[in-house]
């Protein structure tokens, strides 16, 4: 058995650097293995150069907008579908649409939509509303109540 201080590279595997440009007699002298003349002996073309042909990079279109990275996004939810899935006097919380495949995942945030005929008297617990459903459910004689986003994640 060896020891770590014994260890060492397979034979073949470590090779020194190609010292190039340094005199005839080291066989990469003079032209340095860059052969005679043109861009390619000089200091070369830039990155991803095609030789004048305008280059793929222009070729295609532009990178259009920008993503905005305090973007909150929202599960749509509309009065609708609590109308159906909902009887008269229910809670209606994120967990509630969660636990009834409303909401695919659990750390989705829901805003309710004013989308529909809406009837029940519901209390509905949602993360943002818009102004139509706010002023449906509470004409229904139900309750609106705004639900803080957990933090972290």
């Amino acid at each position: 058995m060896t020891g770590l201080h014994e260890l060492q590279p397979a034979a073949g595997t470590k090779r020194n650097r190609k010292r190039v440009g340094r005199g005839d007699a080291s066989g990469t002298g003079k032209t340095a293995g860059k052969g005679n003349k043109g861009q390619n002996a000089r200091s070369g073309a830039p990155y991803l150069f095609e030789g004048g042909q305008l280059p793929l990079i222009k070729r295609l279109p532009y990178m259009r907008g920008f993503n905005n990275r305090n973007r909150v996004e929202y599960s749509p939810v509309n009065l609708t579908q609590l109308e159906l899935l909902f009887e008269t006097g229910a809670d209606v919380t994120p967990k509630i649409l969660l636990e009834r495949r409303v909401l695919r995942r659990k750390q989705d945030l829901v805003k309710v939509l004013g989308g529909g005929d809406f009837s029940k008297k519901l209390n509905v617990s949602a993360h943002a509303f818009s102004k139509t459903a706010r002023e449906k459910i509470e004409k229904a004689g139900g309750t609106v109540t705004v639900v803080e986003a957990a933090k972290g994640g």
